[in-house]
C-alpha cells in the first residue's frame, strides 16, 4: 500500500518512516528516480565545465573581430566586459580568459575537455535510461504528461510565485494554488523538458561525435554546424531549469527536497500520487 494514516503517534525509531497525527505518508519518487536524480548534478556540471572549454574551439560561434580588442570570441568578449566593468578586476591579468578561467576547465585545454565531456555524455545517457525505468517502474511518468487545464494552471502558479515575496514582505497570507496532480502545471511543463532537453542533447552530440556515420543524423539538425549550435544552446535549457529549481525547491520547504533524498512525503495528499506513485 503507497499511503498510510496514522491516527495515533508512535516512538520516533531509525528503521521506519516517522509519524504523526493524521498525517497521510505517501510514497512520492522510486528509488532509481532519486539516484538518478542526484548523480546528474556532478554529471551536468562536467558536460557544462568542459562544453565551455570546447565552446572556443568551433569557428561557427566566431563573431567578425571587434575593432578595439581584435577579439572574435563572445566568451572573451564578456570576460573583457566584466574585468572592465566590476570592481576589483580591473587588474585582472588575462580579461578574455575570465569565463574560461571561472566557469570551465580553463583555455587551450581542449583535449582533456573533450575527453571529460565525452565520460560524462556517456554516462548522463546511462543515467537518463535509469530515470526513465525509475518512472515507468514506479509510475511517475504519468504526472508528467501534459494535462488540458496546464495553461490556467500555469498562470495560477505563475500569479502564485509572483506575489509570494511581496505577501511575505507584507505579512500578507497568499494561498498557494491548490491541485489534486503531483506537480503544478509550471512543475510539469519543466520536469517534462528536461528528458526531452536530454533526448536532444544525445542526438545532437552523436551527431557532433560521428558526422559521417551518422550523416543522416546531423542532417536531421540541419547539418553538423547546425547541431553544434543545437547541441550548445540545449545547455542552457538546463542552467535556465537549475537555478529557479533549486530556489523553488527550497521556497517550497523541506517536505519536497526530503521526497527526493527519502522517497517519501508525510504533506502531500493528492489522489494522484496515492493511485500512481510505487
Amino acid at each position: 500500500m503507497n499511503a498510510l494514516v496514522l491516527p495515533h503517534p508512535e516512538p520516533k525509531s531509525t528503521s521506519t518512516l516517522p509519524t504523526q497525527p493524521g498525517v497521510l505518508v505517501v510514497r512520492k519518487h522510486h528509488f532509481l528516480v532519486r539516484w538518478s536524480h542526484w548523480l546528474n548534478v556532478p554529471l551536468l556540471l562536467g558536460l557544462i565545465l568542459s562544453g565551455i572549454s570546447i565552446y572556443w574551439a568551433s569557428p561557427i560561434y566566431q563573431h567578425k573581430p571587434d575593432p578595439n580588442t581584435g577579439n572574435t570570441d563572445v566568451a572573451a568578449d564578456i570576460g573583457i566586459w566584466i574585468c572592465t566593468h566590476v570592481p576589483g578586476l580591473h587588474h585582472y591579468n588575462s580579461p578574455p580568459d575570465w569565463i574560461y578561467n571561472h566557469v570551465s576547465l580553463g583555455p587551450g585545454m581542449l583535449a582533456p575537455a573533450l575527453r571529460l565531456h565525452w565520460l560524462c555524455a556517456y554516462l548522463f545517457v546511462l543515467n537518463g535510461m535509469v530515470y526513465v525505468a525509475g518512472l515507468v517502474r514506479g509510475g511517475g511518468w504519468r504526472s508528467l504528461l501534459p494535462r488540458r487545464t496546464d495553461l490556467l494552471d500555469a498562470l495560477r502558479m505563475f500569479r502564485y510565485y509572483v506575489g509570494f515575496p511581496f505577501a511575505k514582505v507584507a505579512r500578507r497570507q497568499w494561498p498557494h494554488p491548490v491541485f489534486n496532480t503531483k506537480y503544478n502545471a509550471l512543475q510539469r511543463a519543466a520536469y517534462f523538458s528536461v528528458p526531452v532537453a536530454g533526448f536532444l542533447s544525445a542526438a545532437t552530440g552523436w551527431a557532433i561525435h560521428k558526422p559521417m556515420q551518422l550523416h543522416w543524423l546531423a542532417a536531421l539538425f540541419g547539418g553538423y554546424n547546425a547541431a553544434r549550435v543545437w547541441h550548445f544552446w540545449l545547455m542552457w535549457i538546463y542552467i535556465q531549469f537549475v537555478v529557479p529549481h533549486v530556489i523553488l525547491v527550497f521556497a517550497d520547504g523541506w517536505d519536497t527536497l526530503r521526497s527526493m533524498i527519502l522517497g517519501w512525503s508525510t504533506r502531500v495528499e493528492r489522489s494522484e500520487v496515492v493511485a500512481h506513485e510505487g
